[in-house]
């Protein structure tokens, strides 16, 4: 008897939204660097270090290669950029993705932020940060801002069916409520904590 109750585990190609993130990283200059970003106590250098180590965390979290990369928390520190980083994000970015490409790493357990999920968890949380982070650099360097629209509508489902939980205080910012047909990024954004109307000049 087929059970039907059982549903397939979702995978999402996060191709599309990183190479849309490394196309922002590759237009910040270096005077923005310091600029501040929607992303509380991070200016611009400290968005792009985070989406580094988060890319490098969630590459071997697919993998299922747990060690130091998994075993970080993100808060530990703020995040510094390497001297490398115009090199090395775009191609970190683009392994993490390919990673995340087969059926393999949205099944079984793996790590990361020092923390065990479920990979299909884990490909949730790297999809909102690749979404959102996206959002703050480009917000505060001034780009157009058009994601992945696949990971703009599982990064708004993730954060919507969050938005109650009660340890969400301790990831997430309170909820900034938007009107209801509000563009989805706007809704996304403010799910995460963040004000969908924030300027380089808030």
């Amino acid at each position: 008897m087929t059970d039907t109750t059982s549903t397939p585990t979702p995978t999402l190609d996060l191709g599309p939204q990183a190479a849309v993130v490394a196309r922002l990283a590759e237009a910040v200059t270096d005077a923005q660097l310091a600029d501040p970003t929607p992303c509380p106590e991070y200016a611009v250098r400290n968005v792009l270090a985070h989406l580094a180590h988060l890319a490098g965390a969630f590459r071997d979290a697919g993998r299922k290669d747990l060690g130091v990369t998994t075993d970080t928390s993100p808060g530990s520190s703020l995040p510094e950029l390497g001297p490398d980083w115009r090199e090395e994000l775009p191609k970190v970015l683009a392994d993490m993705a390919e990673a995340w490409r087969g059926p393999a790493a949205w099944t079984g357990m793996t790590r990361a932020g020092g923390l065990d999920l479920p990979g299909e968890v884990a490909g949730l949380v790297v999809t909102d940060e690749l979404v959102i982070h996206g959002w703050d650099l480009a917000r505060a360097t001034g780009r157009p801002y058009t994601p992945d629209p696949a990971a703009l509508q599982v990064c708004h489902d993730f954060l919507e069916a969050s938005a109650d939980a009660p340890d969400r205080g301790e990831i997430f910012g309170p909820v900034i409520r938007v009107a209801s047909d509000a563009p989805l990024l706007a809704r996304a954004v403010g799910l995460s904590g963040r004000d969908p109307g924030w300027t380089r000049r808030s």
